[in-house]
């Protein structure tokens, strides 16, 4: 019963969502762009007719007010999420390998890791946009394609913050791997490289799953910190709103609903390629 009641929200929540993002990308194909699906004051006439009820949909009235607003800070948080850990991966396999495997590169690879993971993400955020000022870099043809170009700062910082974490998730990894396989591998003719590409890293990746789910769930909260250099995610919208009509409480208590849907979301996804991935007696997070 429960799992049947989470798939049904969940359908509901992604079903309304592409619905939203398709009606204000394709210039209100049901709805004007910026409007909700069905007027607020019609859920609260609704809620007036129905005793006892009228401040439950005077509630729903209100987020489905503010639900197409938030819904575009929704998108660039998915955006900036997203593209951090699969772009982050791939400085986080060689940074792990050398961790585990090199000579002089692992004290590279332990200095870059223990820099990100020691210092705090909001403090790296700064530094980018700040410091180095990484969003006056932006290339003409890619102007315009976040609502600021600050997003690219905050995209940097996640790539780079997300490979520090995944790296550690793949080293202790390729720890858990037996060393016999690496040797196995050296043993019919495959070079050090080879024998980590085609035999270590298959099998290690798998283990490293769990970890990458805890990684996506941390970096869907914390690229609220995006906020604090000026990107519209879904946090700075909803402060935005908060701050122009003072609900505060109402307002962060359906964001943190938002945020919710999307870490249960990833936990699901996650959980089903673990799932996928597993081979019987190796590379699963419960059942090896």
């Amino acid at each position: 019963m429960g799992r049947t009641l989470l798939v049904a929200a969940g359908v509901v929540f992604w079903g309304w969502l592409l619905l939203r993002w398709a009606n204000d990308w394709l210039g209100g194909l049901f709805v004007p762009v910026g409007q909700p699906f069905v007027a607020p004051a019609t859920i609260e006439s609704l809620g007036a007719s129905i005793p006892g009820l009228a401040g439950a949909f005077d509630a729903l009235a209100f987020a489905v007010e503010y639900l197409p607003a938030l819904s575009e800070g929704l998108w660039l948080t998915l955006v900036l999420t997203v593209l951090g850990i699969f772009f982050g991966f791939f400085i986080a396999v060689p940074l792990s390998v050398a961790r585990v495997y090199g000579n002089l590169s692992k004290y590279v690879s332990l200095l870059y890791t223990e820099l990100l993971r020691g210092t705090p993400l909001l403090a790296q955020l700064f530094v980018l946009y700040f410091g180095l000022n990484i969003s006056g870099y932006v290339p003409g043809f890619l102007d315009g394609v976040f609502a600021n170009n600050a997003a690219w700062a905050a995209l940097v910082g996640f790539i780079l913050n997300s490979a520090a974490y995944q790296s550690e998730y793949i080293r202790s990894a390729l720890q858990s791997v037996d060393t016999g396989q690496l040797t196995a591998g050296r043993a019919i003719g495959l070079s050090k490289v080879d024998a980590i590409r085609y035999v270590v890293l298959p099998q290690g990746l798998r283990f490293a799953i769990p970890g990458w789910t805890n990684e996506l769930i941390y970096l869907i909260k914390y690229s609220s910190l995006a906020a604090f250099i000026t990107v519209p995610e879904l946090f700075k919208r909803a402060n935005d709103i908060a701050s122009s009509n003072f609900r505060y409480t109402a307002m962060f208590t359906i964001t943190a609903v938002l945020y919710l849907a999307l870490v249960i979301t990833a936990s699901r996804m996650m959980n089903y390629v673990e799932d996928r991935t597993a081979i019987p007696g190796l590379g699963t997070g419960s059942g090896r």
